[in-house]
C-alpha cells in the first residue's frame, strides 16, 4: 500500500465512522446544541461536508480560495440522509482526485493557506482534512452523551 492508498483508506474509514455517529442523532435532536455559541448537530454535519468540498477546491487551487461559492450554502438543513445524499458525489470526486496523486506529489506539492497561518505539503493537508472530520465526530459523540442518547460503536 502506498501513501495515496493509505490516505484514501483513512478518509473512507473516517467517513464510515462519522456516518455511524451522524445516523445516531435522533431526528428530534438535530437542532440541539450544548450552548448558544455552538453549532447544532446538523450544522456540524453540514460544516464537515461543506469543508471537505472547500478543501477539495483548495487542493485543486494549490491554496486558499479567494472566493468560495458553496453549493451547500442555500440548501435548507433537513436531515442527515439529505445531507449525505447531496454530498455523496462531491465526496466521491474528492476521493477520485486523491487517487491521481503520486507519492512524490504528496511531498512536493505545497498547499498555500498562509492566509490562515500555514503552508503544508499535499500529504499533510490530506491528513488534516481527515483529522478535521474526526474532531467533529468526537464533538458529536460528546453531544450524544450530554443528550443521554445511546452512542454508536465506532471502534469496530
Amino acid at each position: 500500500m502506498n501513501g495515496t492508498d493509505a490516505i484514501v483508506l483513512n478518509i473512507k474509514e473516517i467517513r464510515r465512522r462519522s456516518i455511524k455517529v451522524w445516523q445516531a442523532i435522533p431526528d428530534d435532536k438535530l437542532d440541539w446544541k450544548p450552548d448558544k455559541e455552538a453549532m447544532t448537530c446538523i450544522e456540524m454535519v453540514r460544516h464537515v461536508l461543506e469543508s471537505e468540498y472547500y478543501y477539495h477546491l483548495a487542493i485543486k487551487n494549490v491554496g486558499s480560495l479567494k472566493e468560495f461559492d458553496s453549493p451547500f450554502e442555500k440548501r435548507p438543513l433537513q436531515s442527515i440522509k439529505d445531507e449525505l445524499e447531496f454530498a455523496a458525489s462531491y465526496h466521491q470526486q474528492f476521493l477520485d482526485m486523491i487517487t491521481t496523486f503520486s507519492e512524490e506529489d504528496l511531498t512536493n506539492i505545497q498547499i498555500d493557506r498562509s492566509d490562515v497561518g500555514y503552508i503544508r505539503s499535499l500529504g499533510d493537508m490530506l491528513m488534516r482534512i481527515g483529522y478535521h472530520e474526526s474532531v467533529h465526530a468526537g464533538q458529536l459523540l460528546q453531544y450524544l452523551r450530554i443528550m443521554e442518547v445511546d452512542r454508536p460503536r465506532i471502534w469496530d
